[in-house]
């Protein structure tokens, strides 16, 4: 089975320009991300997509793979669709191009619900919510999932409800935004419209609930930590200072 990691990384951001190219202990952050994808033994191939030149002279610079894509994709997950069109392959893993602490266990994790059983499209990860302020925080996706682990509904708000005191699950879930496609599948979606849930709550993954696919959503003890701002580059150089990851 050919699986290809695709790094979606684009260079405009309103929060944190030029966010793939921020240097993090002598290296991009690009370069941090792609080398941990790489210590992950399922994956065969690595792309990095990108709409800019200078992302593709720093990976290259790095003996990394990138291509460029369209300028005028509204999402990650419509670059990482270019990206498979173009390089084939049966899995595609979409890997975070701002999660430069991603381990490569997550990753495998991520990609063996789709490995083990050839009916599942689609596979992403969810993790225990412990955090009273991620609970009530819309910017947290909250997912909640059937008796087999499939994804129920992704919301910001936080879901399920409990009505009446000491009831309720004993966990409450986070979105993990790591997702494995079934080629095909991501393909697919891709032509698709933005369906009227995914327009409401802004989370791409609901156009998939929509039109049918399932989605596996194991569960993992590990979140890893994004970088949408300095301050959070700021927390991600500590981390490695001090050794945690």
């Amino acid at each position: 089975m050919d699986i290809v990691a695709v790094i979606p990384a684009r260079y405009a951001s309103v929060r944190f320009p030029g966010k793939p190219l921020a240097m993090i202990m002598g290296k991009t952050m690009i370069e941090h991300v792609y080398r941990r994808a790489s210590t992950c033994s399922a994956v065969n191939r690595i792309c990095v997509a990108t709409d800019d030149n200078r992302i593709i002279k720093a990976v290259e610079a790095f003996g990394g793979s990138a291509i460029l894509t369209s300028p005028e994709h509204p999402s990650g997950t419509d670059r990482v669709a270019e990206a498979a069109r173009i390089l084939g392959g049966d899995l595609i893993l979409n890997v975070q191009g701002d999660e430069p602490l991603i381990e490569p266990e997550i990753l495998l994790l991520a990609l063996e619900p789709l490995m083990q059983d050839s009916s599942i499209p689609i596979a992403s990860l969810k993790t225990v919510i412990r955090d009273p302020e991620e609970w009530a925080d819309p910017n947290v996706v909250k997912v909640v999932t059937d008796a087999k682990g499939f994804a129920l509904y992704f919301s910001r708000a936080s879901i399920p409800f409990v009505r009446d005191a000491g009831e309720g699950p004993a966990a409450r879930y986070k979105h993990i935004g790591l997702y494995a496609y079934r080629r095909e599948a991501l393909l697919n979606l891709a032509q698709l419209p933005p369906s009227l849930l995914e327009r409401t709550e802004k989370l791409e993954q609901l156009r998939a609930l929509e039109n049918g696919y399932r989605i596996a959503v194991p569960t993992t003890d590990r979140s890893p930590v994004g970088v949408d701002t300095p301050d959070d580059l700021a927390r991600v150089i500590e981390l490695l200072e001090r050794g945690s990851h």
